[in-house]
Parts: C-alpha cells; structure tokens; sequence
C-alpha cells in the first residue's frame, strides 16, 4: 500500500512511495505528529540520480524490520533536495557541523520544533567501516531520546547557533580592487594539479565556474589562467566524465585522471559546460573544445527537453540496477558491433581487453582518430547498439533555476558559435518558465508533467530561482535585443531584492519573506554545483545597472560582494562567479552600442568574440523613448548608418562603422 509520498510531484519521492516506511513530504503535517507522539523526527534528504541514495533505499528503507523500527520511533521525512535546497542548505550545515563532511544520502534527526540533534550521510545495514549499522543507530537515538533529552535539546542549540553564524556574517569595509583577482589566482595556482589538470585529488568535481573566472583573467592577458584553464578543459573532455559517444558530462570523476565518472549526468553541469566550452573555443580557438560544446548542446537537446518546453533534471547513474551499466563495452561486443572499423574505434576510445573499470571500458579519446569517417560509422553504430540497453532513469521534474541556467547557457553559446537554434531553445525554455512557473506574480520553483498531460507546479521559488531568471533574461536580451527580455530581467531583479535581500548586512537570503520560517534562514553565499545566488545577483545586477542606468541594482550587487570579500580572496575555489563580479566591477568593464541600418555585421562580430566583462545594446533606429529606458542611447538616435560606440565607464571613443576598428576598441584599454 502506498505511504503519503504517492501524491507527490517529485520522482525522487515517488521511488519511494512502496517503501513500507510510513514517509511524510515535509510539511506541517509531519511535525504536528512528532509533538502529539512525542517522538524524534527522522530526516531523509537525496535526489533522483543519487546512486548511494538508491543503494539505502533498497538496503534499509526497503527492509520490513527495519521500516518497523522507524515507524515505531520516528516520525520520517523524505526530501528532494532539488526542490528544496532551502531545506537541504539548513540541515546539511548541522551535519558539517557534527561530522566535518556532508554529502546524499543525507540522515538527520530532529526534534519535533525542526531542531537537528543529530546526523550523518549514508549508514550501511550492518556494521562496516566504523559506522554502526542503520538499525543500530535507530535504536541508539531512540534511546538517548528518552533518556537523555537534556542533552539533545543541548546540542541541537549550540548546532542553531553554529548554523546561523552565517546569516549575522558581517560586510567587509575595503573596497573592491583588482587585489582580490590576484590574491585568488594566488590560490588557484596552489590547488591545481599540473598533472591533470583540476583543482584538488580526487574526486574532482568539473568546476565551471571556476574555469570561467581564469578563462576571464586569460582575456585580461594572463598566460597562468590561460593554461590552467585549457590544460583543465583538454583534460576532462578527454576522459571518461565526458560521453564520448552522445556528448554531455557526468557529475564528476572519482579519480584524479578523470577517467572514472560517477555516472549520473545532471542538467545543471552540462549548461554551465556547454557555456565554459563555447566560450573556451572563442577565446582560444582550440577546435575540440567546440566539438565538445556542440555534442553537449545536442544532447541536451534531444535527451532532456520536456514535451511542454523546459528541460528535465538528470539521468540516473545505475541502469538495472548497476551502476554505469549503460555505458560500458568489453572489446568483444565492440568487435561484434563494429566490424572493420573497430580497429578505429579501439584505438581512439582506448578500448582494451582487461578495461579501465571493473572489467569493462568506459570510452575516453585515447588518441586523435586515424580515419575520420571510419569513427564517424564506429560511433553511431555503438550509439544505435547502446541505445537497445535499459536505458537510465530520468528525473522528468523542471526547475525554474536550471532551466533558466540553460538558457543563458544555450543563448550565449548559440552566438558564441553560431548556432541560432539554441537561441531558440533558449528562448523557447525562458517562454516556458515565465508561462508555466510564475503563479500569481511569484516564481515557483518545479514543474512536472503528469500522464493526463496537466503539470504540476509546486514550491515557492528560493533566490538562485530568481538569479539565473534574471540572469538569462539578460543573456537572451544581448541576444536577441527584444525589449521584453530587458522588462523581465527587471522584474526579476526588483522582486529578487524585494524577496529576498538583506537589508541589514547585504547580500540575498535564500528563502524570501513570504516562504516558511526555518530554524534559520540560510544565505547561499558559497558556488556550490550551481553559482550562488549572491555570486550571481552580484554580477548580473552590476549588468543590468550600466545597461539601464539604475545605479541601485549595482548597490545592492556591491552589498553582495563586499559580504564576503575576505573569504572569497582567501577560499577563491568555492567563489568562482563571486571573483567574476569582482572582476566586472575594478575592471576594465567595456560598454558597446550599436546603432543604424545595416549594421548586422557588427553585431555579429561582437556576439561570437567572447568579451566577459562587457554590455551590449543594439538597435538600427533607437528613439528617444528608448534612450529614456537606456542612457547608452542618449544621443545616438539620430543616426542612420551602422555606427558602434565603444565606452568603458563612461568613457567614450570616437564612434566607428566598420568591424575591425570596432575589435581594435574593445581589445585596446
């Protein structure tokens, strides 16, 4: 008989609707009966693509005897984390308080007023490794629940306290100079590995924004960034983390080489890569990182796109219940399949007989192809052959944040390489969040498709939801120049500083102030998987400012920055968008307007170079009007002929009608 997640709209929740454990969604409801029971409550926080989360899931919440002891003694909570990182963000802090790391599986135990007293990530069912079993710690915390209750109350008030030191994080004073980009890339040298590129052992985690932040100091002229950016890109396109067959990333590798992924692929990793690459391409001109950006981009277009327009969320490590199962190939099949071209394909996937996972290959490019067609057949045929396996699972939920990621993604590569057809899937997904997942005037944060056809739209939207919404309405304005993309990058940016800033120390909240009290309101100031919605109000705000003339939004994105300016120069890897917004605002920030007929040509000179820190306004008859909602206009809506004006603060240059004077401008300070 199905518990109480059967009505639920998120697929991570509904794997475990058949649990015999009596699960509640988090809500009222679950905390109410904890205080009537008198009982601890049992916190499950995971995600649909989580391996480990489905490896508990059949090892304990499966199991009858232990369901019973749950049952018995808890009141137990099941959370997606993807739909409500504001919930994940509290609890998952108590758990790097208690036990120095974190990750999902996530297992905390709360008292009935939402409290942590207790946690961990993953418990195994019988002892292993240290870790007491799950069964044994189940009854460990019942009994320290009723005998000890003093001390759970106790430690759950020094966690509340330790929690939210974050929230009363004071701004610094020091001005925001060119400085902190050294002081970072100071620490960035430090962390790389020269070796395989990366930052860090293993595991290593792709870190886009990280990659973005050097590969805008490269543009800046420093050769360090340049090669530590590239050597990175180079490596983790080469190794098995990338799909050498159908394109996109998984979420990270085990091992220092990238060779060994954790296999799940998740929609946020391959927008923010498909950007880093396209941008990569057209800053170095290195053909495989296009290649790279292209099969990305075709992936998630033909994989991941929801009937009703946005994307879905991830695909699933294990696949029959194996984990990465889909993807690998013993050099037998690959002979069988492949024919005459499998000599190609072996040596350029590094196909061996002995494998380099558990037996098997996982495909890497092992070297550079010596018959081009011949690979070109090799790796359709093992795409068809792939495709008649169990394919992974995929979590069908859309969330606003990363489908707005995605399109900022797809716009900005789609004018970087080229390819209008991702800026109309960019429009095309932005269209859909605004039609489907604003309710009422209020984003929301996922949206899932349901077998009658209608969706369900449920939680309200958390700050990085507004972020990247404003943030790609931002990227699809330089794109496209239609006015509504600029009215709603407004909007997102006045009702985001309305939801959700501080207006007592800076920065931005992640809850707003209409949503639910938690036992602390949490502030994402740290790039996780995603950018920080600080790091990302930061940046863009400072956008929208010069293109509209609206110096609060820069005030509020100064506010931002200064919070954490001596821990951003200290820990630059966990900042890497933050250090772009320090980056736009000491430095060399490029303002380029465009104007007249015929003036197409300079427009796309400016689209497929990549200039990080710049903002673009193009009309071929600006009128007055338009100058009134765009200062950079002012003065320049008499004129008929392609003219551009490059201006840096400000500070102007004689007007130019031809692309390579206009290049000549934008590179010279």
């Amino acid at each position: 008989m199905a518990n109480r997640l059967a009505s639920e709209n998120s697929p991570y929740l509904l794997q475990h609707k058949d649990n015999p454990v009596d699960w509640y969604p988090w809500g009222d409801d679950a905390f109410e009966e904890a205080r009537r029971r008198d009982v601890p409550v049992l916190l499950s926080i995971g995600y649909a693509a989580c391996h480990w989360c489905h490896v508990m899931e059949h090892e304990s919440f499966e199991d009858d005897a232990t369901a019973r002891l749950m049952n018995e003694s808890f009141v137990s909570i099941k959370v997606d984390r993807e739909e409500r990182p504001d919930v994940d963000s509290v609890y998952m802090d108590a758990v790097q308080a208690m036990t120095g790391q974190g990750g999902w599986p996530m297992t905390v135990f709360l008292t009935p007023a939402r409290v942590p007293f207790y946690g961990g990530t993953y418990f195994p069912p019988e002892p292993r490794h240290g870790m007491p079993s799950f069964r044994q710690l189940l009854g460990a915390i019942t009994e320290t629940w009723a005998t000890r209750r003093d001390e759970v109350e106790d430690q759950g008030s020094k966690l509340i306290e330790h929690i939210g030191q974050v929230g009363s994080l004071a701004p610094a004073e020091d001005d925001i100079t060119a400085d902190v980009l050294d002081e970072a890339l100071r620490g960035f040298s430090g962390s790389f590995d020269s070796q395989f590129g990366g930052f860090g052992g293993a595991p290593k985690f792709p870190q886009p924004m990280n990659v973005d932040f050097l590969l805008r100091l490269a543009r800046r002229g420093n050769d360090e960034a340049a090669s530590m950016a590239v050597k990175t890109l180079v490596a983790m396109s080469s190794g098995g983390m990338f799909d050498q067959l159908a394109g996109g990333f998984a979420r990270y590798s085990v091992d220092a080489t990238w060779i060994v992924p954790h296999f799940e692929k998740m929609l946020y990793d391959n927008a923010q890569l498909l950007r880093t690459y396209a941008r990569a391409f057209s800053a170095t001109d290195v053909l495989r990182f296009r290649e790279v950006a292209e099969m990305t981009a075709r992936w998630m277009l033909t994989e991941m796109r929801d009937k009703a327009g946005g994307f879905y969320s991830s695909l699933d490590a294990d696949s029959e219940g194996v984990e990465g199962k889909f993807y690998v190939f013993d050099t037998d099949e690959v002979q069988s399949v492949l024919g005459d071209d499998a000599r190609v394909a072996i040596d350029h996937f590094g196909f061996t007989p002995e494998g380099n996972f558990e037996g098997v290959n996982i495909p890497v490019f092992a070297s550079e192809p010596s018959e081009i067609d011949a690979l070109l057949r090799a790796r359709t045929k093992l795409l068809e052959y792939r495709s008649r396996r169990v394919r992974p699972g995929t979590d069908k939920k859309v969330l606003a944040s990363w489908n707005a990621l995605t399109s900022a993604a797809l716009a900005e590569a789609g004018t970087l390489l080229d390819r209008p057809e991702w800026t109309r899937a960019a429009v095309e997904t932005m269209e859909f969040v605004t039609s489907t997942l604003i309710v009422d005037g209020r984003l929301m944060r996922s949206y899932r498709g349901t077998e009658s056809g209608a969706g369900q739209v449920k939680h309200l939207g958390v700050a990085e939801d507004y972020a990247f919404y404003l943030e790609a309405s931002l990227a699809l304005w330089e794109t496209t120049f239609e006015d509504r993309w600029l009215e709603r990058a407004r909007w997102a940016a006045d009702r985001g500083i309305e939801l959700f800033e501080d207006t007592d120390k800076g920065g931005f909240f992640t809850t707003g102030t209409d949503a639910e009290s938690l036992v602390v309101r949490p502030k994402d100031l740290f790039d996780n998987a995603v950018p920080s919605a600080n790091s990302t109000f930061a940046l863009e705000l400072q956008r929208l400012a010069l293109l509209t003339g609206d110096r609060s939004y820069e005030n509020a994105a100064l506010r931002a920055m200064q919070l954490v300016r001596a821990v951003a120069a200290r820990s630059p890897l966990g900042f890497g968008t933050m250090l772009g917004a320090y980056e736009f605002y000491a430095g060399d920030t490029v303002e380029i307007v465009i104007v007249g007929t015929d003036s197409s040509d300079l427009v796309e000179a400016v689209h497929t170079n990549y200039w990080p820190s710049k903002v673009l306004i193009a009309a071929e008859h600006p009128s007055p009007s338009d100058a009134e909602r765009l200062p950079l206009l002012e003065g320049r809506t008499d004129l008929h002929e392609a003219t551009a004006f490059v201006c840096r603060r400000g500070v102007c240059k004689l007007p130019v009608g031809d692309v390579e004077s206009m290049l000549k401008q934008i590179e010279s300070p």
